[in-house]
């Protein structure tokens, strides 16, 4: 949470330097729900912000899809008692599985309209597989021809940000690493299986 000009922003993906007028870049760690972000965005009024700073996102980022938020919460529910606590509202979270078993859909994917389709019928499939709840919720039309449009505006704001960001290095710029959560909620050295998908400590900056 920033407060900033007087006011108060809960930021999910943006980082703070956004105030300042620092370039910011979204790494390659990052899981992005566009839906969610242009959401927010709009409230803050942050897209023509994000659009006019210079700003990135890494083609490397995982995308949340809508479906992702229905398996969380089915997950949960299929742990009874067990259950750790309740993804669909901790979006960030909700993608670790797929990047283990690698059948997410990264942002590079997702900018292109055509890739987009084809993985998107590729890996829906195989939720609905594991989830067949989901043959109610969603068809690969529908999420296709809503988050096509979210593509199309975050287009330019991606990039290989790794490139950008040894660049950057090699010209012996400064270069400030965000990060969020804590260390012991790091998915190997946290306290598992309380954690969160991703390495939040200083490792992950590597």
């Amino acid at each position: 949470t920033i407060v900033y000009g007087g006011k108060k922003f809960a930021l999910k993906l943006i980082p703070s330097g956004i105030f300042s007028g620092h370039e910011v870049i979204m790494g390659n760690g990052m899981v992005v729900n566009p839906k969610a972000f242009f959401r927010r965005s709009e409230i803050f009024k942050m897209t023509v912000v994000l659009i006019q700073a210079k700003s990135e996102f890494s083609d490397r980022c995982h995308v949340i899809l809508p479906y992702h938020l229905e398996i969380d919460e089915l997950q949960e529910k299929r742990k009874g008692d067990k259950k750790y606590w309740n993804h669909k509202k901790r979006y960030w979270t909700c993608l670790c599985r797929l990047n283990i078993v690698v059948i997410g859909i990264r942002m590079g994917e997702f900018v292109d309209e055509e890739l987009f389709l084809e993985r998107l019928k590729e890996t829906f499939p195989m939720k609905v597989a594991e989830y067949p709840e989901l043959k109610d919720m969603f068809t690969v039309e529908e999420i296709f021809e809503e988050y096509k449009e979210y593509a199309k505006i975050i287009k330019p704001l991606v990039c290989d940000t790794g490139m950008l960001l040894d660049q950057y290095l090699q010209e012996d710029k400064k270069v400030l690493f965000e990060g969020a959560q804590g260390a012991m909620l790091d998915i190997d050295y946290g306290t598992y299986p309380f954690v969160t998908s991703s390495h939040p400590g200083a490792n992950g900056g590597i």
